[in-house]
């Protein structure tokens, strides 16, 4: 089963898909409403981060029931979109960003899914490499960036981005991370559709709302659910990934 985690602005990429159910998952984190339908011959299960209305903020998001929720589904591809700032010029708002790398600068989230044993699960390669060349190929999009991941629910200050300019980050926001490194722990394949809404703090010569995100949101959300949907279409559901086998020599 592939697994779909919306970000601002996707709450539904259902379409005119089959077999559409709405399921509430219990796991020991919490309950997560879930849909399940089906795009051709592919399951898929599709959950709004920010839960129903957007009215979850990002530093309240229940990350590890989310992902827990999608594998204990049968989930082992998840394609996730959130919406970003841009630290460069080059990267103007609308730019659509598949991520290589990433910076978390989270401090109150709970980041693992391991508090009672030790397990260092490796990110040499922080995004599935394979998901994100399928993802690459069926849009048109920046093919690297390093995504850095901020607290929130502020924006950034104007030393803060030129802090994380001059480190290497390409893009901020506010719910990559955890996510991506709770996905890699449950041995599942993780790759994200970053939509950049808006140049950061400093860059912009405005000051930021919400109001651009959304808009810039609506514009790009029908290019955005297109290339999920080629992406589905083009995965094979039997597969061999070293995300796989993330926790093969990580627990001591």
């Amino acid at each position: 089963m592939i697994g779909i985690i919306g970000g601002s602005g996707i709450y539904d990429i259902t379409r005119n898909s089959e077999n559409v159910e709405n399921k509430s998952v219990n796991t020991p984190y919490g309950q997560v409403d879930i849909t399940v339908f089906t795009i051709e011959d592919k399951n898929v299960a599709f959950l709004p981060r920010h839960a129903t209305g957007h009215s979850t903020p990002p530093h309240m998001v229940n990350y590890r029931a989310n992902v827990f929720a999608l594998k204990k589904l049968g989930v082992n591809q998840i394609i996730a979109t959130n919406a970003v700032g841009s630290v460069k010029k080059e990267i103007p708002p609308g730019s659509l960003v598949v991520c290589d790398d990433f910076l978390d600068f989270t401090s109150q989230r709970p980041k693992t899914f391991y508090d009672d044993k030790v397990v260092h699960v490796d990110v040499t390669e922080p995004y599935c490499n394979r998901l994100r060349e399928v993802i690459i190929s069926n849009g048109k999009v920046v093919p690297n960036g390093v995504y850095v991941c901020n607290e929130g629910p502020r924006f950034e200050t104007p030393a803060e981005i030129k802090m994380l300019k001059v480190i290497g980050g390409d893009l901020v926001g506010m719910t990559g991370l955890p996510e991506a490194v709770l996905a890699r722990e449950l041995e599942m394949c993780y790759g994200s559709i970053c939509i950049v809404s808006n140049y950061a703090s400093s860059i912009s010569e405005d000051n930021l709302t919400m109001d651009e995100v959304f808009e810039i949101m609506e514009v790009k959300k029908d290019e955005v659910i297109d290339i999920i949907y080629k992406t589905i279409n083009s995965l094979s559901e039997k597969y061999d990934c070293p995300c796989l086998h993330a926790l093969d020599g990580a627990e001591s």
